[in-house]
């Protein structure tokens, strides 16, 4: 006879979905035979540079990379990513204490919670914004609260209109810039007033770099370059964008020794580190010419103006993103987000994300990506423009 089963109420108390109808529809309209234009996942269609992948092949097969890796990571992958920190920001970061190897920059965020949350304690959270950070806050007892990121005020959170009461109980702060979805890009002025938050507060800034490397005008600042930064803060970075490794699982957080031994604490417990050979292939990633990754910008810059430019053709008038490979764009008055989104998709064969997929703020807005060539670009731009907007 079946057991009763019954879910944890941290998962039950998850929110429904809000993708759901949109995976219905795209699984729907492929079923028609419809050739389907996604750009609604962040997943770069580049692969990865010759010679990292040509590293993997040859670290694989060596027989001392087949056993348990370091939990902390290879003592060289870390001393990579100080020296890649100290080459991009001039940090100067300790591989042993202040560096941690990550199984992807998502785990790093997830388990700051379960490192750092108390239940009852808040998390400030920017909304719209990458899920993860309330999915990790509420699954270990903590409460988010939503800093809204309005376009007036470039996508940035007014941290001054956070209620006293509220910032007293507050444990973290999580920023992203360059920004996943709003594609901001936030200035060295507002990191150096987000440090002076987190001292009057006692409150740890985590900063999710991902995308600090596609820009297109002045390289983004790290938070940890801002004098008091390095008190305060951890930083996340990913070389799932950076390299179009997203499937390689492999970052890396640099930041204040507790902050970095108490997330190494939880890794220990949970999980076994990363496969040896791809931290290998990671550290020539990380260590080779970088005209890898300037290409990779041009690129990015050339499929931002094809879209941008033909998105505003047709009716759907945006701003050029400042970073990511993202472009967010206000939906037109009378549509919703989920609307637009499931027009798109049902009546152009285009798949983009409602934003408020993202949190409600993100409502209004769709927000379409620069994963497909400039050609597919343009013939997604010619399907939309017969949506009549």
């Amino acid at each position: 006879m079946p057991i009763k089963i019954k879910k944890a109420e941290r998962i039950q108390k998850l929110p429904p979905y809000l993708f759901a109808e949109i995976d219905r529809l795209k699984r729907e309209v492929a079923a028609g035979g419809a050739d389907l234009i996604n750009l609604g996942i962040g997943d770069p269609d580049t692969p990865t540079p010759a010679h990292v992948v040509a590293r993997l092949r040859e670290a694989a097969g060596n027989p001392a990379n087949h056993r348990y890796p370091d939990y902390e990571g290879l003592l060289a992958f870390r001393q990579a990513a100080a020296a890649w920190m100290k080459s991009r920001y001039g940090v100067t970061a300790d591989p042993a204490t202040e560096v941690v190897t990550l199984i992807g920059s998502k785990e790093g965020i997830a388990n700051m919670a379960v490192a750092f949350v108390d239940p009852g304690d808040v998390v400030l959270v920017p909304d719209p914004g990458y899920p993860v950070y309330h999915i990790g806050t509420t699954f270990n007892g903590g409460t988010t609260y939503r800093l809204p990121l309005r376009r007036e005020n470039g996508f940035l959170p007014d941290l001054g209109a956070v209620p006293v009461e509220v910032a007293r109980r507050a444990k973290l702060l999580w920023l992203n810039y360059p920004n996943n979805p709003t594609a901001a890009v936030a200035p060295r002025a507002f990191f150096a007033d987000a440090v002076r938050f987190a001292e009057r507060h006692d409150i740890v800034i985590c900063h999710d770099a991902a995308y600090a490397e596609i820009y297109f005008g002045e390289r983004p600042p790290s938070i940890l370059e801002v004098p008091g930064g390095r008190e305060v803060a951890i930083e996340f970075h990913s070389l799932s964008k950076t390299f179009s490794m997203t499937g390689w699982r492999v970052g890396f957080a640099v930041g204040h020794p507790e902050l970095i031994a108490g997330l190494g604490t939880v890794k220990t417990n949970v999980d076994s580190g990363v496969f040896q050979a791809v931290q290998e292939a990671a550290i020539a990633a990380l260590t080779g010419d970088t005209a890898t990754v300037d290409r990779l910008r041009a690129l990015y810059r050339e499929r931002r103006d094809v879209l941008v430019g033909g998105l505003r053709d047709v009716g759907l008038a945006c701003d050029p993103p400042g970073g990511t490979f993202y472009v967010w764009v206000p939906v037109p008055r009378g549509l919703s987000a989920a609307g637009l989104a499931s027009r798109c998709l049902e009546e152009a064969h285009v798949v983009v994300t409602p934003g408020n997929g993202f949190g409600d703020a993100g409502e209004g807005y769709i927000r379409l990506t620069l994963c497909s060539p400039s050609e597919r670009l343009r013939e997604a731009v010619e399907r939309l423009r017969g949506l009549h907007l």
